[in-house]
């Protein structure tokens, strides 16, 4: 099955730039994804058991890093098509 996951990183400290590309240099290091960043979030697409390891990996990555931060995700189990957004 493919899905589609939607992430938010917010780091709650002063330095958060630091993190949040940490988090998604990581990412791009995962096989099997394919991901695209914009100023608001990051989507990611594949195989769920490629995406769902991947975001596991850097969560925790990130959370042993850095103390507290929020993740936001939501997950689709479609495949959408993350390099085109839909026209309204």
């Amino acid at each position: 099955m493919r899905i589609t996951v939607e992430l938010s990183l917010y780091p709650l400290q002063a330095d958060f730039i630091g993190p949040i590309s940490d988090f998604i240099r990581e990412l791009r290091l995962e096989p099997g994804i394919e991901m695209v960043t914009n100023q608001l979030s990051t989507q990611l697409r594949g195989e769920f058991s490629a995406v769902m390891g991947a975001v596991n990996r850097c969560t925790q990555a990130a959370m042993e890093r850095v103390h507290p931060i929020v993740l936001v995700a939501k997950f689709v189990n479609a495949d959408l098509d993350i390099r085109n957004p839909p026209s309204v």
